[in-house]
């Protein structure tokens, strides 16, 4: 079961196409070469979305099937973690279906997108507990302190498996808001309410990536950085590649 390292690079997401930078990464060959030089720069997964010949993010397990495997061919010592990223083309039903087809080692799945009416859903709490018992590594996509309580409430409950990983996202695509460190607070205190053993990372939208990242880091946190959520430097300007954003972080850790 894929553990949550340190530095994931997250090199596309949903969203952005070449459009908004010529130097993300959309085909699977592009993908694996920025992973490449982002091992190369100290990143230790990747956090791989794929898409189609339009540039569009699609939950294709025969995508995901072929990066995994040219992933493992050409840089084996890099675990993948796939998406089921809704980016609200994609019901709770198609990401389940999603990871059942591939069986990654990890996975990332937002508990507001698979589980997002309040109440019981008995597919939902299958869903967590076969991946649990799969060795899939769920990691929970938790936009708000109130995401993370939700979550703790679900594990209190026995619907989610502990213990659990976390991403917390400090800020957001819409309405477009940076990250900031002073956000990590009411994360964390939520976070608290989750049972021993759980782990968290976080990701942050903008110029103040960086600072997020180093400010989780010093909180016991992992980082996860990337295009997906930033294309610029902490000056402001446009990042060179993702490699680049690795490398810049990985030299302020010291």
């Amino acid at each position: 079961m894929l553990t949550l390292p340190q530095i994931m690079l997250a090199p596309n997401g949903a969203r952005r196409t070449k459009d908004d930078h010529a130097a993300l990464p959309v085909t699977i060959l592009e993908v694996i070469s920025a992973a490449k030089y982002a091992f190369d720069a100290g990143a230790h997964a990747l956090h791989a979305h794929v898409r189609d010949a339009k540039q569009m993010h699609v939950l294709d397990a025969g995508q995901y099937r072929e990066l995994i495997a040219e992933m493992a061919r050409m840089l084996p010592d890099m675990p993948v973690q796939i998406t089921t990223e809704t980016a609200g083309l994609y019901d709770a039903a198609a990401q389940r279906a999603l990871v059942e087809q591939v069986m990654p080692e990890g996975v990332s799945v937002a508990l507001r997108e698979m589980w997002p009416v309040p109440g019981a859903d008995a597919q939902a709490s299958r869903f967590y507990h076969w991946a649990q018992e799969a060795g899939i590594a769920v990691q929970h996509i938790l936009y708000s302190p109130q995401d993370v309580e939700r979550l703790a409430r679900k594990v209190a409950q026995g619907d989610i498996p502990a213990p659990v990983q976390c991403l917390f996202v400090l800020g957001s695509y819409t309405p477009p808001t940076r990250g900031t460190p002073a956000m990590l607070h009411g994360f964390l205190q939520a976070f608290a309410q989750l049972p021993a053993g759980s782990d968290w990372a976080a990701c942050a939208f903008g110029e103040n990536e960086r600072d997020c990242l180093l400010a989780a880091h010093a909180q016991g946190g992992k980082m996860r950085i990337g295009f997906e959520n930033n294309l610029t430097g902490a000056d402001g300007k446009p990042a060179v590649d993702n490699a680049a954003q690795v490398r810049d972080l990985v030299q302020h850790l010291g």
